[in-house]
């Protein structure tokens, strides 16, 4: 285990001055305060700081680390691939790991969605998926069938084109993003219905949405529709039941594809391969996935597309035309290794019906803390969860906001133990698969003392607890 040692105030120093992270905050930039935690070592659902401390990893990574820290069976097929072939060419040359992960992951997908475009990641998965449907639309002859519906937020990715899909209003404030392609639907969270308003109402607005949305712009300009079963880092928003299956519907009516995002729900998260069919009823004509791919030990990301999308540009219809999109590390076969392997070690050792069988409890779990006096609402499915702190009023420091909650939440759950994601008010969680239910008892614990113990905190503060809910 690594602890700190007597040059371990030169790395943080380095990490200050030299590297730039994701979601880096300005303000505190060079400040003698500013820093992050260190993880330095993992094992099964624990990391251990730069001193040692052990902490559960209640984000699993960044809704990556199915399987848990440490898997050495991963490491030496990864180490094993990097010794026989560490890389081709994937625009010119194939491996065969590359090919038996791709037939894998056909295998598992719903119905005929049997081609895998391998990419780096989450991101340039869902980013090759609409690239690909409007360069569908151009050898169909349809050049003004570009626009893609997403939903207030989603959360797609961290190119400038899906960046551009993603609806949660933060990250879209200081950086430009395409007004051409997008079109956004409003919030599909139950929690946020009008007062009064019933969950069948509400899901029916929901469906007006979509299909008044495609009314309005015309079905001859909408390439797609794309969607989360679960809106993950907006809030892991539950739509109600019965709402992905209305959307595929209207879809189907207006001849626009419908694209499932399953970069968070894909690989075991609710106790499936992939949620789209298992869970909501539906076969969409993409699904994107990553993380869970290969259990975060390789950076991987795959869209799966169904045969029919290729039945009428295929062959002659092509026009000798090449989809002239692709990454250097496309179907990369040390990922490779790591993925084939990562889907051995799920079906050898049952983790779908391990979290089948915990998920429950740690549903159970989660509902149990709606009676906290600070919680709002909480929401979840599977083996993500989430807390959303009600609003605060009154007191002393007028810029206290809810992003500050949820960073005292944070703060003292790691003095207890845990690791939380903190979004504005809320607090996401995503645990390794491999959790059992007295870790799931350990972490929920550790939970519902540091909201205490972030009650006690305002309380004192002087602040007031918004009682009204919606």
């Amino acid at each position: 285990m690594t602890k700190a040692g007597n040059d371990f105030e030169n790395f943080k120093t380095w990490d200050k001055e030299h590297f730039f992270h994701p979601w880096e905050g300005l303000e505190a930039q060079g400040a003698e305060e500013a820093g992050r935690t260190f993880s330095e070592y993992a094992e099964g659902i624990y990391v251990y700081d730069e001193h040692g401390n052990k902490m559960i990893d209640g984000p699993g990574g960044m809704w990556c680390m199915q399987l848990g820290y440490g898997n050495t069976e991963i490491a030496d097929a990864m180490a094993a691939q990097a010794r026989k072939m560490a890389y081709c060419s994937p625009f010119s040359e194939a491996t065969s790991v590359s090919a038996r992960f791709a037939r894998a992951i056909a295998e598992r997908a719903p119905g005929d969605l049997n081609r895998v475009y391998f990419t780096t990641g989450g991101s340039t998965a869902v980013d090759t998926a609409i690239r690909f449907v409007h360069f569908r639309n151009n050898l169909l002859g349809k050049p003004s069938k570009k626009r893609i519906i997403s939903r207030a937020h989603a959360y797609h990715g961290g190119t400038y084109l899906t960046a551009s899909l993603s609806g949660k209003p933060g990250e879209r404030q200081w950086l430009d993003t395409d007004q051409a392609i997008p079109h956004f639907l409003p919030d599909v969270n139950p929690f946020r219905r009008p007062a009064g308003m019933s969950i069948e109402a509400f899901l029916d607005e929901k469906a007006a949405d979509l299909e008044n949305a495609i009314l309005e712009l015309g079905a001859d300009n909408v390439a797609a529709f794309i969607a989360e079963p679960v809106l993950g880092s907006g809030g892991v928003i539950v739509p109600p039941a019965g709402y992905h299956s209305r959307c595929l519907h209207i879809c189907r009516k207006y001849d626009v594809l419908y694209i499932s995002d399953e970069v968070v729900t894909g690989f075991g998260r609710l106790g499936h391969w992939f949620a789209s069919e298992e869970l909501f009823g539906i076969t969409p004509d993409i699904i994107t996935c990553a993380k869970g791919l290969t259990s975060g030990y390789a950076p991987m990301g795959a869209a799966i597309f169904s045969d029919r999308l290729f039945e009428d540009i295929g062959g002659d219809i092509s026009k000798g035309v090449y989809f002239t999109s692709g990454y250097t590390y496309s179907g990369h076969p040390v990922c490779a290794a790591a993925g084939l392997k990562n889907i051995e070690i799920f079906e050898r050792d049952g983790i779908l019906e391990h979290v089948r069988r915990v998920a429950p409890h740690f549903q159970k779990r989660l509902h149990q803390l709606q009676e906290l006096p600070l919680i709002a609402d909480v929401r979840g499915m599977g083996l993500v969860g989430c807390i959303e702190c009600t609003q605060i009023r009154g007191g002393q420091a007028s810029t206290q906001n809810g992003a500050a909650i949820g960073a005292m939440i944070d703060a003292r759950c790691q003095e207890l133990g845990l690791m939380v994601r903190p979004y504005g008010s809320m607090a996401i969680f995503s645990p390794p698969l491999v959790i059992t239910k007295a870790q799931i008892d350990d972490m929920f614990g550790m939970l519902t003392e540091g909201i205490q113990h972030a009650t006690r905190d305002l309380l004192e503060q002087g602040f007031e607890l918004e009682q009204a809910r919606a």
